[in-house]
């Protein structure tokens, strides 16, 4: 192989490997941010409810009417309801 072969084929190779890792970075990064986002935003949402400590139900009357027996016997007895 000459000189110029060489230079060519390395440069190929060369331009391959860094359209594969701009592609890779593209479809790797938005997954990775998503998943750092989605973590903090499920901790600060579980954060207020772990501080205040108790339930406090939702006793408005359009509420109230949606609502099934077993969930306000759980909300009656102060638990977090955990049926709809």
């Amino acid at each position: 192989m000459n000189l110029m072969s060489r230079l060519v084929i390395g440069a190929g190779i060369a331009g391959s490997l860094l359209t594969g890792g701009v592609i890779g970075a593209a479809i790797a990064g938005p997954l990775g941010v998503s998943a750092a986002t989605s973590s903090s935003a499920a901790a600060t949402a579980a954060s207020p409810a772990a501080a205040s400590g108790t339930f406090v139900s939702n006793e408005t009357a359009a509420h109230e009417a949606g609502e099934s027996a077993a969930r306000e016997a759980q909300e009656n007895a102060g638990q977090m309801p955990t049926v709809p």
